[in-house]
C-alpha cells in the first residue's frame, strides 16, 4: 500500500536513499491519459531501483482562483487517492493548494521541489501541464529548469479516444450528459459512487422494488436519471450484484425539492444489503432521465420496464 502524505513538507524523508520518480499533476479521475503518465514513472523506477510516487493537490486551485465558479471534480480526495494507491506507486503526496503555494514563481518550483524531496530525480507531466505563479511555466520551461538541477523530465503525449484527447473537462461534460459508458471508457474503469446503507420510506419495498438508500453528494453531479449498475461492499468482501438504480430528485413522491437521492435496487436474489452497510456503486450505463409519474402505479410499471431493461443489458 503506497503511503499518503498530506504535504511536501511531510514527504521530506521519502525515497532517502533512492532516486525519485515523480508523476506530478492534479489527476482528476485518474483516467487513461492520467495513467500514461503514472506508469511512465513506476516503470522508470522499477528499472532503476528507485521509488515511484505522484505529487497531486487539494483542492482544485479553481477554488482558489475563482470561488465562485470552481471546477467541478469527477473524484473528492479520498476516491482520488485511493485510484492513485492502486497504480504501483510507493507514495502519494497531497499538497495543499494555497495562496502561498499559487505564488511559486516557475523558475523557483523546481528548487522548491528538490528541497523538500532532496533525491528527486525525474519528473513526470503531461504534455499540456502548467506550473508556476499565474500557470506560467510549460514544459520547454520545466525542461530547461530541469538541466540546472542536474534533473530529467518526461513528457507523456496525450492520448486519443475516438480521435479526441481524453481529459477530465472532456469527462466532466460525458457524466452531466448521461453518457456513462462513454465516460468509463475514457476512466479506464467504472464510474464509482460510495456510501452507507440509510433507511427510506420504504415506498419501494410495497410497491415490490426494494431500494437501498445511498447518500451520496458528489462535487460532480451526473445527469439526473437511471443507470444500470453494479453494487458491492466497499471492502471488496464480496462479488458484485446486478442492480439498476434511480439517482435524482424522486419527483413522483417528494412534493418538496430536495438533494439528489442514489436508490439502488439489486436484481438478482434476495439483498444482502441493510442499514449501516458501506457499498461501493458502478455506474455502467444510463437508461432514461428521471421523469414525473402521475401516480405510484405508473411509477410502479416503468421501475418494472427499467429492471427489465437492466438485465437485458447485462445479457449482452
Amino acid at each position: 500500500m503506497a503511503q499518503v502524505f498530506d504535504s511536501l513538507t511531510a514527504a521530506r524523508a521519502l525515497a532517502e536513499k533512492r532516486p525519485l520518480h515523480l508523476a506530478i499533476g492534479m489527476f482528476d479521475g485518474v483516467h487513461l491519459g492520467h495513467q500514461a503518465v503514472l506508469k511512465a514513472a513506476v516503470q522508470s523506477a522499477r528499472r532503476s531501483g528507485g521509488v515511484a510516487a505522484v505529487l497531486t493537490f487539494d483542492p482544485h486551485p479553481s477554488r482558489l482562483f475563482s470561488p465562485s465558479t470552481p471546477v467541478r471534480l469527477i473524484m473528492d480526495r479520498e476516491r482520488r487517492v485511493v485510484a492513485l494507491c492502486r497504480l504501483g506507486l510507493s507514495a502519494v503526496i497531497v499538497q495543499p493548494f494555497d495562496a502561498a503555494f499559487a505564488a511559486i514563481e516557475a523558475e523557483e518550483f523546481l528548487p522548491r521541489l528538490r528541497a523538500d524531496l532532496p533525491n528527486l530525480h525525474t519528473v513526470y507531466v503531461g504534455e499540456n501541464w502548467r506550473f508556476g505563479r499565474g500557470r506560467r511555466g510549460d514544459v520547454a520551461q520545466l525542461v530547461a529548469e530541469a538541466k540546472k538541477l542536474g534533473l530529467h523530465v518526461v513528457s507523456a503525449p496525450r492520448i486519443n479516444g475516438d480521435g479526441e484527447p481524453i481529459s477530465s473537462t472532456r469527462i466532466r461534460a460525458l457524466l452531466l450528459e448521461g453518457r456513462i459508458d462513454q465516460a468509463n471508457v475514457l476512466l479506464g474503469s467504472a464510474y464509482t459512487s460510495e456510501g452507507v446503507v440509510t433507511g427510506g420510506k420504504r415506498l419501494g419495498r410495497t410497491i415490490g422494488f426494494p431500494t437501498l438508500n445511498l447518500p451520496w453528494a458528489p462535487d460532480l453531479q451526473p445527469r439526473l436519471g437511471v443507470y444500470v449498475v453494479s453494487v458491492q461492499r466497499a471492502d471488496g468482501s464480496d462479488r458484485p450484484l446486478r442492480a439498476v438504480a434511480n439517482y435524482g430528485l424522486r419527483p413522483t413522491v417528494e412534493t418538496a425539492a430536495g438533494a439528489a437521492q442514489l436508490e439502488v435496487h439489486v436484481l438478482e436474489g434476495t439483498c444482502p444489503y441493510s442499514a449501516g452497510d458501506a457499498l461501493l456503486v458502478e455506474w455502467l450505463a444510463f437508461l432514461r432521465p428521471e421523469q414525473r409519474f402521475a401516480n405510484v402505479d405508473e411509477l410502479r410499471a416503468q421501475i418494472a420496464r427499467d429492471a427489465a431493461a437492466a438485465r437485458a443489458w447485462f445479457a449482452m
